[in-house]
């Protein structure tokens, strides 16, 4: 396995991550996956409270408590659930996320979280409140460093600008570029890693039916896939040759894979064994479709 600094940290990640949104809530099949994981070397593991209203933070804990000095854990704050449980709502308010880390750590069974990430994000925001409050959490010691997860340009910048985030964890691959408009070169240039999710488009680049995706058509999708495939061959599967377009970009620290099954996991995690894509490989498969733009939120 192969691992990126975040940001200017000294929080070194695997450059496959685990998305935990994606785990069920059989923990003993949770378990056997993630310790198969470690195993593999991967040691950076994403959840939210947000998802399964805290069960998933809570299974996550417990599985890592024995090995928590050896990984990195991310969760991210921001989407308040409602009392009666009927869903949840936007609530970026210092006072919420100094009160959220509490319920997150006490979930997590450990004394502290690495990345602490807002789930989200509006220019409407108290984006000087966010910062105060990640900052203070940073000088508790009960986090290490602090990131968003958004796809907005407008509120990224505002963070690029204003704070001391170390990462942005958004959607990339080869059928959403739309980070490589502007997002990337800012980024970079300001030593901010970018996390990426959605590395294999939901599956429509590995081996779910043709279909639209953003802007693009149900053809256009299949002529993807096709390409990721051939370019693949028998060097590499789909889901490797998919990742490593991901991981080509210099300001990608790691790529977040959604897995669920010990079959996945096996997949993903050989990235790092499989040749890298070649640079007729890598323009190859740039050039099959044409680039999307950001279309909302610039």
């Amino acid at each position: 396995m192969k691992y990126n600094q975040i940001g200017q940290s000294d929080i070194q990640v695997s450059e496959i991550g685990f998305g935990c949104m994606s785990l069920g809530i059989d923990e003993r099949n949770n378990k056997f996956i993630i310790d198969q994981a470690l195993d593999y070397g991967i040691n950076f593991f994403d959840t939210a409270d947000l998802y399964e209203k805290g069960l998933n933070e809570e299974q996550v804990g417990k599985i890592l408590k024995e090995k928590r000095s050896d990984c990195i854990l991310a969760t991210k704050v921001g989407n308040q659930w409602r009392a009666d449980g009927s869903g949840w709502d936007w609530n970026p308010r210092k006072e919420y996320i100094i009160k959220a880390i509490e319920s997150s750590l006490k979930r997590l069974d450990t004394d502290y979280i690495d990345l602490y990430q807002l789930h989200g994000g509006t220019l409407e925001d108290p984006i000087d409140e966010v910062i105060e409050a990640f900052s203070t959490l940073v000088d508790q010691g009960k986090i290490r460093q602090y990131g968003i997860s958004s796809i907005r340009p407008e509120v990224i910048r505002e963070y690029v600008e204003r704070s001391a985030i170390v990462s942005v964890m958004m959607q990339f691959s080869l059928l959403d570029r739309r980070p490589e408009e502007s997002m990337m070169k800012l980024l970079e240039e300001n030593e901010i890693s970018i996390i990426a999710r959605g590395g294999i488009a939901q599956g429509l680049l590995v081996n779910k039916p043709a279909r639209e995706y953003l802007n693009y058509t149900a053809k256009d999708v299949e002529v993807a896939a096709k390409a990721v495939n051939f370019v693949a061959g028998t060097k590499r599967s789909p889901s490797q040759t998919a990742l490593l377009f991901v991981l080509k970009k210099p300001p990608v620290a790691s790529a977040v894979v959604g897995i669920r099954t010990i079959e996945q996991l096996n997949d993903v995690a050989k990235t790092a064994n499989v040749p890298d894509l070649t640079a007729a490989e890598y323009t190859f498969l740039g050039e099959s479709v044409k680039p999307n733009l950001y279309e909302k939120f610039r």
